[in-house]
């Protein structure tokens, strides 16, 4: 790893002003369990070590700048709509360190296509984002309700982010069986594919596929350096330096201490670090157009 690394994060979040519970208010509704609804502070507590405890920030723009001071984050990828104060408030006082991106609900059908629209055109976003087994009702990454936002995006020419492998929330996976993925990039080859969250247990399967399909990208996202699946450490090692990018989970779930004391572990050759940290998402998020 570099000795002095500048990353772009392509899963960042301003710290909340309140209980951090309700950023998974959208998520009730599919929980069954006791843990899940009653004592974990956010659904996949089960699987984090350490979660990031940060109580009342008072500003939490000027935190998350300082914090991505301290370890070198040049940029990142802040989740913005029309009514998140705070994260528009952050785009438009940084452009130089924050871009945005707009999650989707194809359930929504043609308003979810027009909102897409609008938060790429008036917010100026720069990528979808999509969680298929946190939708209600959950929707398959190939479903037909997805169709009509693979083609905006197309349209658009921006990429879409989206939950691949099983979730860590407790309800069901299939919806992002990560073979689900092999229908969109043949339909669409030229939308732009960037899966998130691991694609766990299928890592070996996204290798595949990112071979066989162009646009097809996997980012880090809610993994510690240390369990980075070893079939992309290998992949990134060899074909794939142009494929994986780097994204973390601040402060969702991880503390950014821990990720950057972590990633110097990570066996990457020389060559691959740029790529992984900053370059492959200057190119695939068109960062400096």
């Amino acid at each position: 790893m570099p000795s002095s690394p500048s990353a772009i994060d392509l899963m960042i979040a301003l710290p909340p002003k309140g209980d951090p519970k309700h950023w998974y208010d959208f998520l009730r509704s599919q929980l069954h369990d006791h843990e899940s609804l009653e004592e974990f502070e956010f659904p996949a507590q089960y699987m984090f070590k350490h979660v990031p405890h940060l109580g009342v920030v008072e500003d939490p723009i000027g935190y998350l700048i300082e914090q991505m001071d301290h370890h070198r984050i040049a940029k990142g990828m802040l989740g913005v709509s029309a009514d998140a104060e705070d994260s528009l408030e952050a785009l438009r006082l940084h452009p130089d360190r924050f871009f945005g991106s707009f999650e989707v609900d194809p359930n929504k059908g043609m308003e979810g296509v027009r909102e897409l629209e609008y938060a790429v055109k008036t917010l100026g976003v720069k990528a979808a984002t999509a969680f298929p087994a946190g939708l209600n009702p959950q929707v398959p990454i190939n479903d037909k309700k997805f169709y009509p936002i693979y083609a905006k995006c197309v349209e658009l020419d921006i990429p879409i982010c989206v939950c691949a492998g099983i979730p860590g929330p407790r309800v069901p996976f299939a919806v992002q069986d990560v073979a689900l993925i092999d229908e969109v990039c043949w339909f669409f080859p030229d939308l732009k594919f960037v899966t998130r969250h691991g694609c766990e247990p299928w890592a070996d399967l996204a290798v595949k596929l990112m071979l066989k399909w162009p646009n097809l990208y996997y980012s880090t996202s809610a993994f510690a350096p240390k369990f980075y699946p070893r079939e992309i450490i290998d992949y990134a090692n060899t074909r794939g330096a142009d494929k994986i990018m780097y994204a973390g989970y601040f402060p969702m779930g991880l503390s950014l201490d821990r990720i950057f004391e972590e990633l110097p572990g990570v066996g990457f050759r020389d060559h691959v670090w740029p790529k992984f940290l900053h370059e492959n998402a200057r190119k695939v998020f068109k960062l400096d157009e």
